[in-house]
């Protein structure tokens, strides 16, 4: 049987301050937007370059940073595993989106764009 793998190494800049959501049974997890730039050249050859927004869930406990460190702007390094989301609008249609999953996540802040 072969192996697969479901993983996802990101580094970006977080679009907006997280938003932590409290759950009934004392878990939290985190909810953020990670901005992701590439710059790469045409058929023209003209430089371009293009930002992907991902949105991250992460759950609070091991292998996190101090999340009331982190803020819109901050830098990340983000590793973990793409998700299937689906859900439906008020107007009732039905939507697929995807959610990264951290399983780690790295502040970067203090050691500079690479």
């Amino acid at each position: 049987m072969e192996n697969s793998v479901n993983r996802v190494e990101l580094r970006g800049n977080v679009g907006f301050d997280p938003k932590i959501v409290d759950l009934e049974d004392g878990g939290s997890f985190m909810k953020l937007s990670l901005a992701t730039n590439e710059t790469f050249k045409n058929r023209k050859g003209e430089l371009q370059e293009e930002t992907v927004w991902h949105n991250v869930i992460a759950w609070c406990g091991k292998n996190m940073p101090d999340f009331s460190q982190i803020r819109k702007g901050s830098r990340l390094f983000v590793l973990g595993r793409i998700k299937p989301v689906q859900y439906q609008t008020k107007s009732g249609t039905e939507r697929h989106t995807y959610e990264i999953v951290a399983i780690n996540i790295k502040q970067l802040d203090n050691e500079g764009k690479e």
